[in-house]
Formats: C-alpha cells, sequence, structure tokens
C-alpha cells in the first residue's frame, strides 16, 4: 500500500504496512524516494533522506535538501542540512555544564519576570551517571563498594543537582551510577532503532536520530541507528529543539569480506580499522559498512566497530537494519511487538538490507580482508597506531629513544636500562622501562562484547590453572559497562578465575579509559618519576593520549580484554609473546600465551548461553532504580536551582551573560596563548584525570578550603567555571611552543619575557584588552565531545582558533563558544608562514565571512620584520551554525528562544 502526501515542499511518498498487533502503520517509502537511481544511496543518507522527509510532512520548506540527498553521488560536493534530533543522550561528566546551563537560564528568565518553565527539553533527554567513578580501590573483593561509597562522597553535589533537574525538567530521565556506561546502556536497551514520530499528516515510525554528549554514540550504528557525539553546547541546544546542521562532505564505504582467523578478536579488527581509515583520512565523513563480512559481525561485534568512530575521525559509522539486528533485539529483552515492528517498519520503508544486496555508491571504498587480521595493540599514545602483537616488544624499545612525538619518548641512549626497586606491599619489584603498572578491563567499546569478555574470563581460568599470578606493581581492574557482563560472567564461572588474578569489580562504569585510573600503590609514582621511566598501562578501552590514563605513565596501549590479561601476567609491555613465557607453573615450565589462548568453540558456545533475553529484561528492569546511597541523598526542588555561593562544585555558569557578544568584523591586537603542533587534542585542551595539587587548578581549590584528598577528578569539577578556567591548556603534557621547551600550561607572550600560565597570561592579555588567539596544525581538537575545550578558551578571553584543519565536533563547539574557527589556505600553515606566535594579529573581514564565504584577512606584525599577510577560511557550515557565530554563540539563542516562546504564548492567549 503506498499513497503520495503532497507538502508545501515536496511530494512524499509513505508505504502502509503492519504496525503492532497488526494496526495499520505507515513509513516513507524510501525506495520510491530514491527510484531511477543507478546505484543504490548509502543507507545512512538514507536515514538522512528520511529525516528531511518527515520535517516535509511537518511543514517545513526542505525541498532542496531532499532532493540533494535524494540525488548525491560520489562527485558530490559536500551538503548541509538540518536534521530534526530524536532524543539526546547525556553522560553526566557533559550533562552536568549542559544542565546547568539550562538552569541559569532559567535564572534570566525570572530576572526578566519571565515564566522560568520556557526553558524545558522539547525532545526526551537520558542522562546517565557513568563518568564519576575512579578506581580508588582495585584488586579487593569489596572493591566496588568501597569505591561506590568514595563515589558519592565525593559527588554528593552533583548527584543532588541531577536530582533536583530530574524533577525540575519535565522530559529529562536519570540513570543512576553504578548502572553502566551511557553507550552500552544505550545499544542494549534504551535504543528503540525506529520508533513513532507525529507529523502533520498524523503519527508516523522512522529511524530514530540521536545525538549524545559524548563522542561515542555512534556505537548504536551498529544496530543501524544514526547516532554521533556532540559537545555539551549542541547537545543542549538540540534539547531545546533548535536546529541541529549537519555536514556530509562524503560517505566512506568500508567491504568486510571473509571470516576473522582463530587468535584474532573484533577488537584486532576494531584496531585495524582504526588504522585504516585514520591513513585514509575520513574527518567527517559518514562511514558505511557493508559486504559478506559485514554481513556476518554479530551486533556487538557492529558496535564494538562503531564505537570507535571518534578515534577513526568518522561523524558516524553505519550497519544497516538486517537479520542480525533483530535477532540482537530479541535477544536483548526489548519488547517482542517492538521488534516485529522494526523488522516490519524496515522492509517497508527500504531501509532493509540482504546479503545480496548490490553495494552502496560511496565517495571511495575501502575494502578489509577479514582473513587477514592479526593481534594487534595501539599506542603507546593514539589509538590510531596499531602495533601487531609480534613486534610490540621491538615497537616499544624503538619507541624510548625516538624523538618525542606520537610514537617516541625522546630518551637518550645512556638511560635506556634505567630501573628502580621499589617495594610493593612487602614484595621487591624491579621498574623499568615497559614495566605494565595498570592492566585495566574497561571502557563501553570492549566490555560491550561477550565474545572478547568471555575470553579475557577463560584465558584468566586457564592462567590460574597453570599457577600463573600477577606481578605485584601492576594494578588490576574490571570495570563493566553494563550489570550483564558480571551476571554472564559469573554464569559460567570466570569471575573467580578473573578475581584470582585481582580483576575483580570496581564499579560499573567509566574508569580508566577517562583518566579516573586511581592512584598506584605507594612508592611507585614517586619511583618512576625520580627515575625518569616509561611504565606502561594496558587498557581495553578507546582513548590512550598522552597524559590521559595516570599522571605516571606514559605509554598506554588499547587491546583486547584477553590480551589485557596476559600482559598483566607478564607484568611488561614489551614482551616477545611468540618467544617468551608469561610465567611459570609450579614445576618451573614456562606458560606461553599459546598455552593458555581459549578455544574458540568454547567461546562460542558460552556466548550463546550468555545472550538471553531474561538475563537482559532482570538487569535492566531497574535500570531508573537508584541504590540506597541515591534514595538517600537529598536535593532540592522547585522549578529554579538554589545556588550555593560558598559550593567548590556547582556554582552559577556566566555563559548566558558572556552570548551577548557578537562576533566583531575585525578583532585588533590579539595575541597568541598557545602554538601547537598536529592532533591537539580535547584532552589538553581541557585534561580529564586528576587534579594535581601543585598545578593553578589544583592550587585555587587548596584555596577554596578543599583538601587533596577530596580533588576528585577534572571531570567531576565542571561546574566550577573558575576552576576549569585554571585548568584550560594545562595537561601536564601540554606543549606550547611559546613557552621555551617547558611541558605544562604555560606560555610566554614575549620571546624573552617570563614563563607564566597559561591562565595568567589570560588575565594579563584581558587587562591590556588584546584578544587571545590560538595557532595550530591539523586535527585541532581531535578526541572527546568536550565542550569545555570550548568554554575554557572561550573565558580564557580566546576570540579565534587559525588551525590547518579541526575535528568535527571541537570545531561546532566553538563556534557554539563564538569563537570563531579559521582555517589556513591550501598549503599554507604556521611554519610555512613563518609565525612565531609572539606577533601581534589582526583579523579583518569577519562579517562579510559569514555572510558570504569571503576569505579573512590576517596580519601578523612582528619585532624587526615586515607584516606577514594571509587569508583565511571561516569554517563555518550552513546559515544556522553562521547565525549562530555572527550573534555570539548559542547560549544568545537559547535566552532568545526562550523569551520569544512566552512572547508567542501570550499573543496567542490574548
Amino acid at each position: 500500500m503506498q499513497n503520495v502526501v503532497r507538502t508545501n515542499s515536496a511530494e512524499i511518498a509513505c508505504a502502509g504496512f503492519p504496525g503492532k498487533g497488526g494496526a495499520p502503520a505507515l513509513a516513507v517509502d524510501l525506495n520510491a524516494l530514491t527510484a531511477g537511481r543507478k546505484r543504490p544511496l548509502p543507507r545512512s543518507l538514507r536515514v538522512v533522506l528520511e529525516n528531511l522527509a518527515l520535517q516535509a510532512l511537518d511543514g517545513e520548506d526542505v525541498a532542496h535538501e531532499i532532493a540533494a540527498i535524494r540525488d548525491w553521488s560520489a562527485s558530490t560536493d559536500e551538503i548541509s542540512v538540518p536534521l530534526q534530533v530524536s532524543r539526546v543522550m547525556l553522560p553526566d561528566s557533559s550533562g552536568l555544564p549542559a544542565l546547568m546551563d539550562l538552569a541559569a537560564a532559567r535564572d534570566a528568565l525570572v530576572e526578566r519576570g519571565r515564566d522560568p518553565s520556557a526553558v524545558e527539553p522539547a525532545v526526551p533527554v537520558t542522562l546517565v551517571v557513568d563518568h564519576s567513578l575512579i578506581v580508588d580501590v582495585a584488586g579487593h573483593p569489596n572493591a566496588r563498594n568501597r569505591n561506590m561509597a568514595e563515589e558519592y562522597r565525593r559527588n554528593a553535589e552533583r548527584y543532588a543537582f541531577f536530582k533536583w533537574a530530574e524533577q525540575a525538567f519535565d522530559r529529562l530521565r536519570v540513570v543512576p551510577p553504578g548502572s553502566g556506561i551511557i553507550h552500552q546502556v544505550h545499544l542494549e536497551s534504551i535504543a528503540q532503532v525506529a520508533a513513532p514520530r507525529e507529523v502533520q499528516e498524523g503519527r508516523i515510525i522512522a529511524t530514530e536520530f540521536v545525538l549524545g554528549c559524548d563522542s561515542h554514540t555512534t556505537m548504536v550504528g551498529g544496530i543501524g541507528m544514526l547516532a554521533w557525539g556532540v559537545g555539551g553546547i549542541d547537545g543542549e541546544a538540540a534539547a531545546l529543539g533548535l536546529p541541529y546542521q549537519v555536514r556530509i562532505p562524503r560517505v566512506v564505504g568500508v567491504q568486510l569480506n571473509g571470516d576473522l582467523p582463530a587468535g584474532s578478536t573484533t577488537t584486532d579488527l576494531v584496531l585495524t580499522v582504526t588504522e585504516r581509515l585514520r591513513q585514509l583520512g575520513v574527518v567527517g565523513a559518514f562511514v558505511e559498512f557493508c559486504g559478506p563480512g559485514a554481513a556476518s559481525l554479530s551486533v556487538p561485534d557492529r558496535a564494538t566497530i562503531a564505537n570507535m568512530a571518534p578515534e577513526y575521525g568518522a561523524t558516524c559509522a553505519f550497519f544497516p537494519i538486517d537479520e542480525r539486528t533483530i535477532e540482537y533485539l530479541a535477544v536483548s529483552g526489548r519488547d517482542p511487538d517492538h521488534v516485529s515492528l522494526v523488522e516490519s517498519y524496515a522492509r517497508a520503508s527500504g531501509m532493509w538490507a540482504d546479503p545480496g544486496d548490490p553495494l552502496p555508491e560511496v565517495t571511495e571504498m575501502v575494502e578489509i580482508d577479514l582473513g587477514s587480521i592479526v593481534p594487534s595493540v595501539a599506542g603507546p599514545k593514539r589509538p590510531q597506531d596499531r602495533v601487531p602483537l609480534d613486534r610490540i616488544a621491538q615497537s616499544f624499545r624503538d619507541a624510548l629513544c625516538a624523538p618525542v612525538g606520537p610514537q617516541g619518548f625522546g630518551l637518550s641512549e645512556d638511560a635506556r636500562d634505567a630501573c628502580v626497586e621499589v617495594d610493593v606491599a612487602g614484595s621487591p619489584v624491579t621498574l623499568r622501562h615497559g614495566s605494565l603498572t595498570i592492566a585495566a578491563i574497561t571502557s563501553c567499546t570492549n566490555t560491550s562484547n561477550p565474545t572478547v569478555m568471555l575470553a579475557a574470563g577463560l584465558l584468566a581460568r586457564n592462567a590460574v590453572a597453570k599457577g600463573l599470578c600477577v606481578p605485584p606493581q601492576v594494578k588490576t581492574s574490571l570495570a563493566p559497562g553494563s550489570r550483564v557482563v558480571e551476571d554472564y560472567l559469573a554464569a559460567a564461572g570466570l569471575m573467580e578465575p578473573l578475581e584470582t588474578l585481582g580483576f575483580h569489580v570496581v564499579g560499573i562504569g567509566c574508569t580508566t579509559c577517562s583518566g579516573k585510573s586511581g592512584p598506584l600503590a605507594p612508592g611507585i609514582s614517586e619511583a618512576i618519576a625520580k627515575n625518569d621511566l616509561v611504565c606502561a598501562a594496558i587498557l581495553s578501552g578507546n582513548r590512550n593520549f598522552e597524559g590521559r590514563i595516570h599522571k605516571s605513565v606514559r605509554a598506554a596501549y588499547l587491546a583486547s580484554p584477553p590480551l589485557v590479561v596476559a600482559f598483566a601476567l607478564a607484568g611488561r609491555v614489551d614482551i616477545d609473546f611468540a618467544n617468551e613465557p608469561l610465567g611459570h607453573d609450579a614445576q618451573g615450565v614456562g606458560v606461553m600465551l599459546s598455552d593458555i589462548w581459549p578455544d574458540r568453540d568454547e567461546i562460542a558456545a558460552l556466548e550463546k548461553d550468555s545472550q538471553q533475553p531474561e538475563r537482559f529484561r532482570s538487569s535492566y528492569a531497574t535500570l531508573f532504580d537508584g541504590a540506597q546511597l541515591w534514595d538517600d541523598l537529598e536535593s532540592p526542588r522547585g522549578p529554579v536551582f538554589d545556588w550555593n555561593p560558598d559550593s567548590s562544585y556547582i556554582k552559577r555558569p556566566p555563559f548566558i551573560e558572556l552570548g551577548g557578544q557578537a562576533l566583531p568584523d575585525r578583532i585588533e591586537q590579539a595575541r597568541a596563548l598557545v602554538v601547537a603542533g598536529d592532533s591537539l587534542t580535547t584532552d589538553f585542551v581541557t585534561p580529564s584525570g586528576e587534579i594535581l595539587a601543585e598545578s593553578q587548578a589544583g592550587q585555587y581549590l587548596m584555596d577554596q578550603g578543599v583538601a587533596p584528598r577530596d580533588f576528585n577528578a577534572v571531570t567531576q569539577r565542571r561546574g566550577n567555571h573558575e576552576f576549569m578556567a585554571r585548568v584550560t591548556f594545562a595537561n601536564q603534557r601540554m606543549k606550547n611552543r611559546l613557552a621555551g621547551g617547558i611541558e605544562g600550561g604555560f606560555t610566554r607572550l614575549d620571546p624573552d619575557g617570563e614563563v607564566m600560565t597559561i591562565y595568567d597570561a589570560a588575565q594579563q592579555l584581558r587587562e591590556q584588552n588584546c584578544p587571545a588567539i590560538v595557532l595550530a596544525g591539523k586535527d585541532y581538537g581531535m578526541g572527546s565531545s568536550r565542550d569545555w575545550a570550548a568554554k575554557g578558551p572561550k573565558l580564557l578571553g580566546v576570540a579565534a582558533v587559525l588551525a590547518e584543519s579541526f575535528e568535527r565536533i571541537h570545531r561546532a563547539n566553538l563556534i557554539g563558544m563564538g569563537i570563531a574557527p579559521l582555517v589556513f589556505s591550501p598549503g599554507e600553515s604556521v611554519e610555512s608562514l613563518g609565525l612565531t606566535g609572539f606577533e601581534t594579529f589582526r583579523l579583518t573581514g569577519l562579517h562579510d565571512a559569514v555572510e558570504t564565504g569571503a576569505p579573512v584577512r590576517v596580519s601578523a606584525i612582528g619585532r624587526g620584520i615586515e607584516p606577514r599577510d594571509f587569508t583565511m577560511r571561516l569554517d563555518v557550515t550552513g546559515t544556522h551554525e553562521a547565525k549562530l557565530l555572527r550573534e555570539g554563540g548559542i547560549f544568545a539563542e537559547i535566552l532568545k528562544t526562550a523569551l520569544a516562546e512566552k512572547d508567542h504564548e501570550r499573543d496567542d492567549t490574548a
């Protein structure tokens, strides 16, 4: 059954199909909309096309955008289209500042004599408290309870704010601590894949489009959903129903063929995909997986690959809806009627994929033979730097004396053999370069995958049977992404051997991957620092950027969960597994990795038993019910928040007031605060881990009466803008070329000037009425979707960032804060233009750049040299971003929209 709906902007074909209980249902007929194409439109773009069609059915004039997507081809130039958001997902780390901004906007309405309820999410918002767990205690049977008690003690103010927000905002639901990591919870329970949408024509079923304030929101691409991460700035705007503009520069296909060989895991495949796509360059692209190898992968395998999209730089990673999707929805405990609806909808709408379907038209196709995947790790500082397992020992040794950079530590040859003996819990331990100090099975990426988690448990069982143990200097931890993981590991009898090796559950949440490793054993950090040792961490996560995992760990490697256990047993990363034993059994015989590697048939049998609908239903039945600690937590009530001026955690943010500063046409007398090279991550702009007492931010907390033991992590202090201003650009491994070779948050304003903190330099520039700028290379802002990486620079007075290229999320965040992202002309850079960063800069033509795309003219004037004049491109997407930047960012629009809505209500009442 098909009918055509004529709207004011396009004709939309709709298909009828049996919905829940056989009732008639309706979907956009994408086969009809794309009829006549020589090659199929990528299904990821079909989701975009469907979203635009829904907007047309709702009266929006999007005919041009519909035609552009419908007729998309490999040669199509970049397209910018508006998308309607179905839901917004917030982790507590980004959700706290986002909700605080909304609370401050309500205050602003009250101060203007208006109703604060005008600031209210327009779409459902789910906040998952999952980023506050620190591994204070590990290797102990009671680790989880002790860590959770400490988590609540530290974060009581934050959690009270969340409880207030849940009662204040009608469309907000909060998942309390200890329930799981946001992306795994999303995949296993919250995601619907297809859901009803109300349009002018009535109710219609469509694929969900979700934005999340964490870059790994892409994980649900494994079940056929379009979703990706944005910063908290975009997230709160989307939650309020403001337009979301997406740039679609290209669609890259990844054709998977063959099958994974024995001994290789999905993690090895993920690291290979990350390496290949980073080498190709897919920043901002849609990546769509296809081919027989993709069709054969389970949803957990697909989700593991989709989760890592930020690491290869893509906007999203997409696997179409097919039989595997339906199997997963059923086995994960979704309502059977809903599972049937998703399948019927996908078949009727044209979203369904069969193994024999022709390959989609893409900008370029990458082919990967699954049979060629070998065991691998990635590191020592970036997730895209894959190292085959049989080369890890030599690779690490080469890195020790290689020049300082992504794959080098810059040690002298004389320092290569440094070592020191340390007493750890009564046992003498020799620490040297390559000694392992952290081994963590953690993060949403791999703990969502039962194949690799069961493999880790089986390897631990086999190791214990051989009498192997983990050396005492290794801090071991297991932090699953959901309660289901612990349940099936226990049912399989695998928790006991994991615990025997020290992999006790330390909590259910995001830990080591986001820098919340907690303290090492007494004496280890001091010995490492005193002897300048390059010690290592191994984790089953997705991020290993320099300085992220732990202040004392300079090398960090990503690996599959079973390899995390194997490295933990070895106690070092520079091991040749093929020729060196992990340890020795009771008879003194060396035990090789091959001796204890689990059998794939046993893994498959256990996986089949582990994935049962009742297990998921039981685990998620209490998803929104907190522990007793949550229930006992007192919180304020009412529509507006009662700010405590003495709080060191929660301070009313200033961004609504700062949002009134419109973009100037020219920026005069600007000075550089930071000059950076390529790949400056958001971790460098705003660190996420430990707060150092000797840092300026640590000193600020102590001045506020906070003892160092109560510092918590940077992530948990994002509700205090005074603290966050002092931590901006203050990563201990920050390399600012203006600082004369000193690492950390330092700079100079003149070549012969004193070295000072970046925060102090920013205050000095503000006193002199000099705007600040940042100069950088390629991929500025890669990494986590961290709104504070834009908010912090805004507080420091940064007016523009001049770079060779930007990562998608961070570029949008800069615009949301009213900071101009400027791109050097092709072939030009800081180096080619001979800029030192000590010049005085003048930028002109910003208004024309916003309105017409005209180049921005830049003049750099240095002492005793001729001015350098060049032009740059203002990197904005579509009319909405242009409007945001012109008016000074998102906060001006939030307030204006809230005031306009109330005025509109008054007009209607009149």
